[in-house]
C-alpha cells in the first residue's frame, strides 16, 4: 500500500480519487448492447450470453428442477448459516416499518402519507468471480417484506450453463418469484424493456462492475428506476494504536479480493501502525486464494497518515466510503461526525464481512463517492410513499381563498377556477 505522509488539502481529491474508468470509456458498449436488446429481444440475450460467459443457452428461465437441485447440493451447515443470516436481515429490516402519517393541517383539511410497494423489481445479482448468494438476501428479503408483487433475479450462467447452487437456494428461501441465467449488461437491458423470458421491472437493485452500473444508469433514461450508482466494492479503515494491525489488514483484504478494481484505504494518526498494518496485509496476503486480485487492488490502495482525529474526519468525509471502520481510541467522535458513508462498523470485533453476511444490515451500498449523497438499500427502497388528502366543506371554505389568490398570483386560472366553482356552489 502507499504510504502517503499529512498530505496537503489541495493534494486530497487527487490521492482519493477512485480507480475506476470512465463513463466515456464503456458507454458506447452498453448503448449498443441497449439497443440490440430492445430490437431483438431473447435472441440478442443469447447471444451477449455466449459471447460474454461462452455459454449457449436453449432457455433463459431456470427451471423448478433445478432449483430442487440446488437445495439437494448445499450442506446442512451452509444452509443453517444461510437462515441465521435471512433471520436476521429480517429482523432488521422489519423493524424498518412505519406506520401511517397523518395530520389534519386545518380543521377540515386532512392529510396522510402510506407506504405502498413497488410491484415489480429486478435483482441483479453477480456471479463472475465470486457468486454473491448473500446478495440475495439482502434484495429479496426487503422485498418480500415490503411485498413486492414480482421479484426477477437475474445471474450470470457458468460455463455449463447452471447458476450458482447457493444463489438458487437463497432465491427459493426468499421468495424470488422468476430466476433468469443472463448477467452483465444484457441483464439490465432485459429488466429495462422486458424479452420473451424476462418481464420488464419498475426498478432495479444490485451492485456489479462498472459495465453494469453504466447500464443502469442509461435505464433511467427509459424509466426506469435503480438503488443507487453502485460500482466496484470499497472500503476506508480509520485506526490508531489502540487497534489490532491484524485485525485492520484482514479487513481491508476482505474488500480487496472483491476484485481488481476494489480500493482500500488507511487512514490513521500513526506512521508506525501504518507500517504495521502494511507488513501484515503481505503476510495475510500470502495465503489467499485470490491472491493475484487482491494484491491488483492493494496496488491501487493507500495509507494516509494524519496529525488529528479532525482531519482526519474531514478527510474521510471527502472520500464518503461505501464501508467505513472505526477502531480508534475514541470511536464515538467519529461515529457521532461522521457525514458520509454507506454503512460504519465500531471496535475491534466488528468486522466489515459481518454487514457483508449475517448481522442484519444490507451490505447494497453507495460506491464511488455517492455516499455523499445516496442511502444504501433499506426497506425504503422497495416502497414508495403515496400523500392522501381529504378536504371537507368547512376545510374548502377555510383553505380556499389562499388557494385562489395564490392561483391567480402565478396567472393560473383554471387553477383558481377549480376552487371557485366549488365555493360559490356551497354559497348556494
Amino acid at each position: 500500500m502507499q504510504l502517503i505522509n499529512n498530505p496537503s488539502r489541495k493534494d486530497w481529491s487527487r490521492i482519493l480519487k477512485r480507480p475506476t474508468k470512465t463513463v466515456d470509456d464503456i458507454e458506447v458498449t452498453v448503448l449498443n448492447v441497449f439497443k440490440d436488446v430492445k430490437l431483438n429481444g431473447d435472441k440478442a440475450i443469447k447471444s451477449y450470453t455466449e459471447k460474454f460467459d461462452k455459454v449457449a443457452l436453449d432457455t433463459l428461465l431456470v427451471s423448478s428442477t433445478e432449483i430442487s437441485d440446488a437445495s439437494n447440493n448445499i450442506s446442512d451447515e451452509l444452509k443453517n448459516a444461510i437462515q441465521l443470516a435471512k433471520s436476521n436481515i429480517e429482523k432488521f429490516h422489519t423493524a424498518q416499518k412505519t406506520k401511517r402519517v397523518f395530520q389534519e393541517t386545518m380543521e377540515g383539511v386532512e392529510c396522510w402519507q402510506e407506504k405502498r410497494p413497488i410491484q415489480k423489481v429486478g435483482l441483479y445479482i453477480p456471479g463472475g468471480t465470486a457468486p454473491l448468494f448473500s446478495t440475495v438476501l439482502m434484495l429479496a428479503v426487503p422485498a418480500n417484506i415490503a411485498e413486492c408483487k414480482e421479484i426477477v433475479l437475474c445471474s450470470p450462467p457458468n460455463k455449463e450453463g447452471k447458476i450458482a447452487n447457493e444463489i438458487l437456494y437463497a432465491a427459493q428461501l426468499c421468495g424470488v418469484t422468476k430466476v433468469i441465467k443472463v448477467g452483465g449488461i444484457q441483464a439490465v437491458a432485459g429488466l429495462t424493456f422486458g424479452t420473451e423470458s424476462i418481464p420488464q421491472v419498475y426498478k432495479i437493485f444490485g451492485p456489479g462492475n462498472q459495465y453494469v452500473t453504466v447500464a443502469k444508469q442509461l435505464a433511467t433514461k427509459y424509466g426506469v428506476a435503480i438503488d443507487m450508482p453502485a460500482g466496484p466494492s470499497e472500503l476506508l479503515v480509520m485506526a490508531d494504536e489502540s487497534a489490532n494491525a491484524s485485525y485492520v489488514a484482514s479487513d481491508l483484504l476482505s474488500q480487496a479480493e472483491h476484485g481488481s478494481d476494489s480500493q482500500v484505504v488507511l487512514v490513521t494518526t500513526s506512521q508506525k501502525f501504518a507500517e504495521e498494518v502494511d507488513s501484515e496485509v503481505y503476510k495475510q496476503l500470502d495465503n489467499l486464494p485470490r491472491k493475484a486480485m487482491a494484491t491488483d487492488a492493494i496496488n491501487n490502495s493507500k495509507s494516509i497518515v494524519v496529525d488529528n482525529f479532525q482531519t482526519a474526519l474531514e478527510l474521510i468525509d471527502a472520500y464518503g466510503p461505501e464501508h467505513f471502520i472505526v477502531s480508534t481510541s475514541n470511536d464515538d467522535f467519529f461515529v457521532e461526525n461522521i457525514g458520509n458513508a454507506g454503512s460504519v462498523f465500531i471496535g475491534n470485533y466488528t468486522p466489515e464481512s459481518a454487514g457483508d453476511y449475517a448481522s442484519g444490515t444490507n451490505h447494497t451500498l453507495p460506491t464511488n463517492g455517492f455516499s455523499k449523497a445516496y442511502s444504501g438499500v433499506n426497506l425504503d427502497s422497495f416502497q414508495k410513499s403515496m400523500t392522501f388528502q381529504k378536504i371537507s366543506d368547512v376545510g374548502i371554505r377555510a383553505i380556499g381563498p389562499s388557494i385562489e389568490l395564490m392561483a391567480e398570483a402565478e396567472g393560473l386560472q383554471a387553477h383558481k377556477n377549480a376552487v371557485t366553482l366549488r365555493l360559490k356552489d356551497l354559497k348556494s
